[in-house]
């Protein structure tokens, strides 16, 4: 039997043309959004407001569903990461142990010194006719 690891990802827009962005200082190393892993018992939605109020001091709501991407973590684990959306939060923005939080042009992401495989994830969240970023091997496509 497969083990699954289930982690979230959440866009926030301001309607003005900025993303918040985290500058990951852990393992997985440069610009993203915020999120984390889903726990025991938590729905996927109540796991992404979770992980963005700890990581960023933000409550959010009316997230949308833009996309998945998974790949295999060991021959019999695999790791999903849900793909948020939303331009509706409250509260004031405040950085974690998990890095500086900031507001960023949209613009500017691919400039960026994104984690790996951003672009390819950036992809999913703003083309809605692509919802799922999957690998194989060390190479990921968007479907």
């Amino acid at each position: 039997m497969e083990r699954t690891v289930f982690t979230n990802m959440v866009m926030i827009e301001d309607g003005k043309g900025d993303v918040l962005v985290q500058h990951r200082l852990k393992s997985w190393k440069g610009i993203a959004f915020p999120g984390g892993k889903v726990e025991a018992g938590e729905s996927f939605i109540e796991a992404a407001v979770r992980e963005v109020k700890e990581e960023t001091g933000l409550r959010v709501s009316n997230l949308s569903l833009c996309g998945i991407k998974q790949f295999q973590i060991e021959s019999n684990a695999r790791y999903i990461v849900f793909l948020y959306r939303t331009c509706t939060y409250e509260g004031e923005i405040q950085s974690s142990e998990e890095g500086e939080v900031k507001w960023m042009p949209l613009t500017e992401l691919k400039e960026a010194e994104t984690v790996e495989d951003f672009e390819q994830m950036l992809e999913v969240f703003l083309n809605g006719d692509k919802s799922e970023l999957y690998y194989t091997g060390n190479s990921g496509t968007v479907l």
